[in-house]
């Protein structure tokens, strides 16, 4: 159980130490503030510990913040700070300090913790009341503060994403984040919130499956149902506080597992009824997933860029000050919300055939849209990029074997290839792919010369304006030479064979990113190394087409094993990756594309 102290005579009356209690401490006390250092010997290391003004006047809400939120090592509001283990040996040394100085003694405590380089995360409060009166009038006017605004009412709102999509906002926020607060009020947590939306989603798959008009209305129904707990599990995490590593892995791959595994259940359907729309489906999956590395890797390049500014960015900053700009270009490029709308409505009333095509021209247009002003930001402005964004591009480039070792001979020839590397490397591999039939060498040695450039793009630090497209090239060209290749098969089960294959290496790019996001780093190399990285997959394709040539009945078999052997080896690290004591509590604040 985490502790509590509290510093200084107790105050007749206060309610505080009751509302620690309701808050889940151990609630102990100490009259004077030197004496905190003894009481915290008595508590374990590794415990959440926070030291509290017993003069202290607030909402309960406003200590929640600061006491009970896992995110942070060390975190403060007037009156109030907490730690965990990772700041508990700066508390330590802070509170061996004499006494000394004005003002609440926890919010000394906090500075010292913060001079000697331990970040104090400091919550918004808005309007709730975090204060430590000194005399009976100001003590009056804390307590008329607190009753004059309703906690409950703040938590509530607060809840909701300070950032969101136009559909979220006005159709299911406001009330999802009443089904948040119920499922708060009945114990559960966002992860059974979480994966009660993930098997709502496969639920869907399967009724949209049946190739069945009531199949495909229920599926509709279910996938807006999905998304509301979707919505809901994100709330409720905030809502409560209940942060974890396990949700971060969760929240960050189940969405694209639900729309992923729609995608297969739209197929299946239709293929029930004589339509074969796998090639539309891989499309409308590859689309997406280029899409999301377009938005991660242009966000790592550039979130710590010095001098970020450009004529393009200062247009859409001035398009901000327009209210209804704002939603419109949210809109436009088909986020979650719109799009997961988009989807169960046609699926409801059309035809899987018909819902393809809709995404596929809504997301490419929003592709084309974000692209185009993220291009034109980078040419125009004038910043130094970090090493630790060039690292970032170089791990979501997922280079392999044969690109790292061509990069070392090559790189040494063409120093700065980056982006113009890699689309000529992935321009020939595609056209290839495209323009001779299944199975020839032509398509075997383009991918070699892919491999070649691929090395030469990524030998030296990505740090050009446009290098940030690296990544995402890499990805159109892996995927897209793999549905390229299951089309010209002209087999059965090719095309879904290639969307399992697509699908396992998808995974494996989202879980690199959210490691890079929580700050600790790409996948092992060793993982990268055994799963080929992108240039070895491409070139392993390729080189199983040509010798399946004359038996292309075998190919989708060979895609199959591919993706078995994928899928086992990045499910099976990233797992023991997510579930370790190591992995970062990341949660999306921003909704994604």
């Amino acid at each position: 159980m985490p502790t509590v102290i509290l510093t200084g005579l107790p105050v007749p009356g206060s309610p505080l130490a009751d509302e620690l209690r309701t808050l889940g401490f151990d609630v102990r006390s100490v009259t004077r503030p030197e004496d905190t250092a003894t009481a915290l010997a008595d508590v374990p290391a590794e415990q959440r510990v926070a030291v509290v003004d017993s003069a202290f006047v607030g909402h309960v809400h406003a200590l929640r913040l600061a006491l009970t939120d896992p995110r942070f090592d060390a975190c403060a509001v007037t009156g109030a700070f907490a730690v965990q283990s990772g700041a508990r040996a700066a508390l330590d040394l802070a509170a061996a300090l004499p006494e000394d100085g004005a003002g609440p003694y926890p919010d000394r405590l906090a500075a010292a913790v913060e001079a000697a380089g331990i970040p104090v995360q400091r919550p918004e409060l808005g309007t709730l009341v975090a204060a430590v009166p000194t005399t009976g009038p100001e003590r009056a006017s804390a307590v008329a503060a607190v009753a004059a605004v309703d906690d409950e009412a703040v938590r509530l709102r607060t809840a909701v994403k300070s950032r969101d999509g136009f559909f979220t906002t006005f159709f299911i926020s406001p009330y999802s984040r009443h089904v948040a607060r119920w499922c708060a009020r009945r114990g559960l947590t966002p992860n059974q919130v979480t994966t009660a939306s993930l098997l709502t989603a496969l639920v869907a798959a399967g009724c949209a499956a049946t190739g069945d008009r009531w199949g495909y209305v229920a599926a509709g129904v279910l996938l807006l149902l999905s998304f509301v707990l979707d919505c809901a599990d994100g709330q409720l995490a905030r809502y409560s506080l209940q942060y974890s590593t396990l949700g971060a892995w969760l929240d960050a791959t189940f969405d694209r597992a639900k729309e992923y595994s729609f995608y297969a259940g739209l197929a299946l359907g239709a293929a029930r009824n004589g339509d074969d729309v796998w090639a539309l489906a891989l499309g409308s999956m590859i689309l997406m997933t280029c899409r999301h590395i377009v938005d991660f890797s242009f966000n790592e390049a550039n979130h710590d860029a010095t001098a970020n500014t450009s004529p393009t960015a200062a247009l859409s900053d001035r398009l901000d000050s327009v209210g209804w700009t704002v939603w419109v270009r949210r809109m436009i490029i088909l986020p979650i919300g719109e799009r997961w709308a988009m989807i169960a409505v046609l699926t409801a009333v059309t035809t899987p055939r018909i819902v393809f095509y809709a995404l596929l021209i809504g997301c490419a247009f929003g592709a084309l849209y974000t692209t185009a002003g993220r291009v034109l930001r980078s040419l125009t402005r004038k910043a130094k990029r970090t090493d630790r964004a060039a690292q970032a591009l170089a791990d979501l480039a997922d280079s392999g074997p044969i690109a790292t070792f061509t990069g070392r001979i090559v790189g040494r020839m063409a120093p700065g290839a980056g982006i113009a590397a890699a689309l000529v490397g992935s321009v020939a591999l595609l056209w290839a792919a495209w323009a001779y039939e299944f199975g020839a060498r032509q398509v075997v040695i383009a991918a070699v010369f892919s491999a070649v450039l691929a090395g030469a793009a990524v030998a030296r630090p990505l740090k050009g304006a446009l290098d940030w497209l690296v990544p995402p090239v890499f990805r159109a060209a892996e995927y897209t030479t793999v549905l390229i290749l299951a089309a010209k098969a002209d087999v059965p089960g090719a095309l879904p064979a290639a969307f399992g294959l697509v699908a396992a290496v998808a995974y494996h790019h989202y879980d690199t990113v959210y490691r890079i996001r929580g700050g600790t780093g790409a996948p092992p190399h060793w993982l990268v190394r055994t799963i080929g990285g992108h240039e070895g997959r491409v070139l392993l394709t390729a080189a199983l087409a040509a010798v399946l040539a004359e038996r292309p009945a075998d190919f989708p078999v060979a895609l199959t094993v591919m993706a078995v052997f994928v899928a086992l080896v990045v499910l099976s690290e990233s797992i023991r990756f997510w579930v370790s004591s190591g992995a970062p509590a990341v949660h999306d604040e921003g909704e994604p594309a």
